[in-house]
């Protein structure tokens, strides 16, 4: 396809005087932007290189060179202007100028057709629509005033453009792949970008256009003569596989935790502060809407019209997109790529399905929180056999067993995954996991993995059968099942594994913050015998630690500073670092404000902590009984010796937040959004999630049911989850959620 391509720089920012600038260097800038921009969207864009990489590096060294010598030529749209100097020190909350919304998942062809039942009857055409069991005889009306609707049994729509009560219709639909990436919204004003925002809760989105601006396949200014005063495009930025597989090689290499999919690395990667780091991670971008916001202009009457537009604008377009009548069209669509999506160079989870009329999408609007007109086709989670080789039992900080099965390695939603938690002794039951057994794995919500089902008739004779230890793996202490609760527990203060996680957890960045504290450097503290409690970090000398293994003089004193640095963190941060069972950094902050001095909590009976704001009888049971352990006053007297801080501080504020150089969430990204949370989350404890989302005006409950907006999924996550899968609620991440109410740190 040929695409205009404005020669003028008219439309950028104000042009510069030409009495301050020589024409030949000004003619020679623009002849510069124009061929590295034309290269830059024949390589991104068509993938038909038109320049050696050699010649487009010498020519963007020019125009760089021509903007530092003529700083007044620069313009948002110049190619050097990719990627910024200086990282960003945080997002700002944007409204988008039109809402950003979601889409309702149907998870087979039954569901589909009820979601076509349910827009046809809203316009008032015939009820019931087509359905998966089409029989019906097709006449095509070429030139029908529905834009797309077709004819079935010589009943038309009316030429006023409104349906008929009784007509019966098969619709025109574009598919598209659903690329598994994070949604943006683009806004250009005369053709230049001006703005990229993520989509946030769909009205407000979080303004990242320094980021936005790294990745190649965007056009920073739309390839058309005259563009419309002002345009909104919103898209798909997502990683190609060959490259999250590169990123997490690195990251290997580094030493760095990998990143879990594509989806949670291209979400990740937008939320950078620095946006060099963005560039280098090489996103991709599919646009897929269109709306133009200017009154002079109108939009072409179909969604296929638009992304051919999109396509003239400068905009990657995916190229699987298809033209489908009714759900027979649509079915073939879908089934063709069931398996074909395996082949492609991105993730994609299913069709977004959509009425090609512009027309009726106007007239069907929106519910609360879908678009009528357009439905995601979810294909059923991906599954696939291995062979279980072992059990491993992990104990967490809180003394938890939680078991997990090691498998052959297997590829699963476009990573390789070779273990799965199975939560507790119950799942190990109901399971009835053997060594040797064949097992169905697949990935909740396309993130966590978990074991499906058991094939027992493929199970090896002689198998021995799985069960959780009596005795703590790390320890050789009994292990304890509290009534009611699925987990089993390690109760042994002394425990390796409970020490080694309450250390980590001291030293975490919510806690006590203490830089070079990591995990490595803890098993050999406590392999050591160092340090049994956090307290015995204190008592640390730097000769000592700079005979451990990769440590070293100059850090293990840079170690000694940043634990003596320590002392000085205010008291509801030393609260949350105890590590007290349900007390988070929210809950911690309450319980500091309302006892300033360790020695008022710990004298508090549990009809007083409970009565503070926020915190509820489970809390106020797990803070009493906390402090009467005498192990725990031991601890606490010895903090104090050393000189931990053990009370607020004069001037420190009730209000401190999560984190002391932030300000409490204030914005409303959940309002009206009702959330359940499930699992054990990563850093965040259940009052720590809860907490959240009510500040970010989310309403939280205990059970799953079809009003609810979004479950919120950890490790060990249970019945809720398949329940969310089942009724097609999106399921979040401990970092999707953090990023929906704006509180993730790069």
């Amino acid at each position: 396809m040929t695409v205009p391509r404005s020669t003028s720089v008219d439309q950028t920012s104000p042009a510069p005087d030409p009495a301050n600038v020589n024409v030949a260097v000004l003619q020679r800038v623009q002849e510069l932007r124009r061929l590295l921009t034309e290269a830059s969207y024949a390589y991104y864009v068509l993938d038909t290189p038109i320049m050696e990489d050699m010649v487009y590096d010498r020519l963007y060294r020019e125009l760089q060179d021509l903007e530092t010598q003529h700083p007044d030529l620069i313009t948002p749209d110049s190619p050097t202007q990719r990627v910024g100097e200086k990282p960003a020190t945080q997002f700002t909350s944007v409204q988008h100028a039109v809402p950003l919304y979601s889409l309702e998942n149907a998870f087979n062809l039954e569901e589909f057709g009820n979601w076509q039942g349910r827009w046809q009857r809203v316009l008032g055409t015939q009820k019931g629509g087509d359905s998966p069991r089409e029989t019906l005889r097709e006449r095509s009306l070429s030139d029908s005033p529905m834009g797309g609707l077709r004819e079935v049994d010589g009943l038309a729509p009316d030429v006023s453009g409104q349906p008929a009560p009784t007509s019966l219709t098969l619709p025109d639909y574009v598919c598209e792949l659903k690329i598994d990436g994070s949604a943006l919204a683009l806004t250009y004003e005369h053709g230049v970008l001006v703005r990229g925002a993520t989509r946030g809760d769909g009205t407000m989105g979080e303004e990242i256009t320094q980021n936005v601006r790294t990745i190649r396949s965007i056009p920073l200014r739309l390839q058309v003569d005259n563009p419309p005063a002002r345009v909104e495009v919103r898209g798909e930025a997502f990683l190609p596989l060959s490259v999250f597989d590169q990123i997490n090689q690195e990251r290997e290499a580094e030493g760095l935790a990998l990143f879990a999919n594509p989806r949670n690395a291209a979400a990740g990667t937008l939320r950078q502060l620095d946006s060099r780091i963005v560039a280098d991670r090489k996103l991709d971008f599919f646009a897929y809407t269109l709306h133009i916001l200017d009154e002079k202009v109108d939009l072409p009457p179909t969604q296929w019209e638009c992304l051919e537009l999109l396509q003239r604008f400068g905009f990657r377009v995916n190229p699987e997109r298809e033209r489908c009548q009714g759900v027979a069209g649509v079915r073939a669509y879908y089934d063709r790529w069931a398996t074909a999506r395996f082949h492609l160079p991105y993730l994609t989870d299913g069709v977004v399905v959509k009425l090609n009329a512009l027309a009726l999408q106007a007239q069907l609007g929106f519910t609360q929180k879908f678009p009528r007109w357009a439905v995601a086709l979810k294909y059923p989670a991906e599954e696939a056999p291995t062979k279980v080789e072992r059990l491993v039992v992990q104990v967490g900080r809180t003394g938890a067993l939680t078991p997990v099965a090691e498998f052959q390695p297997v590829q699963l939603a476009g990573t390789i995954v070779s273990r799965a938690s199975l939560h507790n002794r119950d799942r190990l039951l109901e399971l009835d996991l053997h060594i040797g057994d064949t097992v169905v794995v697949r990935k909740a919500g396309e993130i966590i993995p978990e074991v499906v089902r058991v094939l027992p008739e493929l199970r090896p004779p002689q198998a021995e059968r799985v069960v959780l230890p009596d005795r703590c793996p790390e320890c050789g202490e009994p292990v304890v099942q509290t009534e009611g609760e699925a987990v089993t527990r390690c109760v042994n203060l002394s425990c390796p594994a409970i020490v080694r996680g309450a250390l980590l957890h001291w030293a975490s960045r919510d806690a006590l913050d203490i830089n070079g504290l990591g995990e490595k450097l803890v098993q050999q503290l406590v392999a050591a015998q160092w340090v049994r409690s956090v307290a015995d970090l204190y008592q640390l000398e730097v000769e000592p630690l700079a005979q451990l293994e990769r440590l070293g003089q100059k850090s293990g004193q840079k170690l000694v500073q940043a634990i003596a640095a320590s002392k000085q963190k205010p008291w509801s941060r030393v609260l949350y670092g105890l590590g007290i069972r349900h007390v988070g950094s929210v809950n911690a902050q309450a319980l500091a404000a309302a006892f300033p001095e360790v020695g008022q909590l710990a004298t508090a009976n549990v009809a007083a902590i409970a009565a503070i704001y926020g915190i509820g009888p489970e809390i106020a049971q797990s803070v009493y009984a906390w402090f009467q352990v005498p192990a725990n006053q031991r601890l606490i007297e010895r903090l104090q010796a050393a000189g931990v801080q053990l009370r607020a501080a004069v001037g420190d504020s009730p209000r401190e937040t999560l984190r002391e150089q932030s300000a409490m969430p204030t914005s409303q990204t959940l309002a009206g959004k009702t959330l359940v949370v499930t699992g054990t989350l990563p850093t965040l404890t259940r009052e720590d999630a809860k907490a959240l989302i009510q500040q970010a005006g989310g309403k939280v409950t205990e059970s799953v049911s079809r009003k609810t907006d979004y479950l919120v999924v950890g490790e060990n996550a249970g019945s809720k989850l398949a329940k969310a899968q089942g009724l097609g609620i999106p399921c979040l991440t401990e970092a999707d959620l953090l990023a929906l109410v704006g509180d993730t740190d790069p």
